[in-house]
């Protein structure tokens, strides 16, 4: 009864200066927000669910670094020869695409070797990969958004094809917290959204509209794309060498780094991916300039590689394309012309620590 009464007794509130509570009313007032918020806390555990990302995005103090010479993750007799795609999931599951078999590789639990190899047949020119918080597979297969069947939660050989696209190779692939997918069209110069909760193929466009330009509503052969949690979309816009910034709705782009950005901090050359922690502050593999950029509150700048000469050493990138963190803030790198994974441990980072580290960490 008093844990009734004291959830339900009204309190008349006026302004700040018209209240006047006793010393019982205020006893009463304090234990009763109290239990509200305790009570509204339970609720929300116990029947909503908050929307999680399934990739790491780690939050770095302000000019973090990271290793200069990295280490080979994987190499050309694992993953054979010019790989693009790479995903890390929040468990540090690492996939990759073999691009002369067609099969799709998963390293589990610090494996040297993947622990799980999908005999999946895809193409030659199977280029982006996505893998959702319920394990779900997304390949982006030429002109065809592919996805991984599953049987009693293990993942088969076969796939179906969800969605296709007008005689397009697809080097960006992104699942937003709302299960749409989206899908950058490189040879349309644009990039076309489907929700996976729709049996509907159709695809909508997004950004750009289907001519290659350089205005702030035209792309000109994307690659990546990042979706973030406000549901804004960045792109590399690989031809015109900048990061675009369409926010929720626009059509109109906002460049972010690169060329024909109001303030230009930072020079691109043919940017391949571009990616976000969980700061919101840019990460883009510089392809042609064969280095990563990153960012925070000071602006831009380079983090590995920073010669801007492509080389095989362990401190050197040829054409970088797809690049992911994992939850201990490393930094993992497709070295395309390379045929390699680099992997670049940040600075204050063991690198292969036994305990894992929550993605929202704070890195020193």
């Amino acid at each position: 009864m008093l844990f009734i009464f004291l959830l339900t007794k009204p309190i008349v509130l006026k302004t700040c200066r018209q209240l006047k509570l006793t010393d019982k009313e205020k006893k009463i007032f304090s234990v009763q927000m109290f239990l509200r918020i305790w009570i509204g806390l339970f609720i929300q555990q116990q029947y909503f669910t908050i929307a999680t990302v399934s990739f790491n995005q780690p939050k770095f103090r302000t000019n973090a670094t990271w290793n200069q010479y990295a280490t080979t993750f994987t190499n050309q007799s694992q993953i054979g020869t010019s790989p693009y795609a790479l995903y890390i999931d929040t468990n540090n599951s690492i996939y990759t695409i073999n691009l002369q078999n067609g099969r799709i590789l998963i390293w589990m639990n610090n494996s040297t070797d993947p622990n799980l190899i999908l005999y999946t047949n895809l193409s030659s020119s199977s280029f982006s990969i996505f893998v959702t918080t319920n394990r779900q597979i997304y390949v982006g297969d030429y002109s065809s958004i592919k996805q991984i069947i599953q049987f009693s939660n293990s993942y088969s050989n076969q796939t179906t094809t969800i969605a296709t696209v007008s005689s397009s190779n697809i080097y960006g692939l992104f699942v937003d917290l709302n299960n749409t997918l989206y899908c950058s069209m490189y040879n349309r110069h644009k990039v076309v959204k489907k929700s996976l909760n729709d049996s509907s193929s159709t695809m909508t466009t997004v950004a750009g509209n289907g001519s290659n330009g350089s205005t702030s509503n035209l792309l000109k052969n994307p690659f990546g794309i990042f979706v973030d949690t406000n549901f804004d979309l960045y792109v590399a816009d690989r031809n015109n060498h900048r990061i675009q910034l369409f926010r929720l709705g626009q059509i109109n782009g906002i460049t972010v780094a690169g060329n024909t950005s109001a303030n230009i901090t930072i020079s691109l050359y043919y940017p391949r991916n571009v990616i976000l922690d969980g700061n919101k502050y840019l990460f883009i593999a510089d392809g042609s300039n064969h280095r990563i950029i990153g960012s925070d509150e000071n602006g831009f700048r380079c983090i590995v590689a920073c010669s801007m000469s492509s080389g095989s050493a362990s401190n050197q990138l040829n054409v970088p394309r797809s690049i992911a963190f994992d939850s201990f803030g490393n930094l993992f790198v497709v070295d395309w012309n390379n045929n390699r994974i680099q992997k670049f441990c940040l600075s204050t980072n063991f690198c292969n620590r036994e305990r894992k580290k929550q993605r929202f960490d704070i890195f020193i």
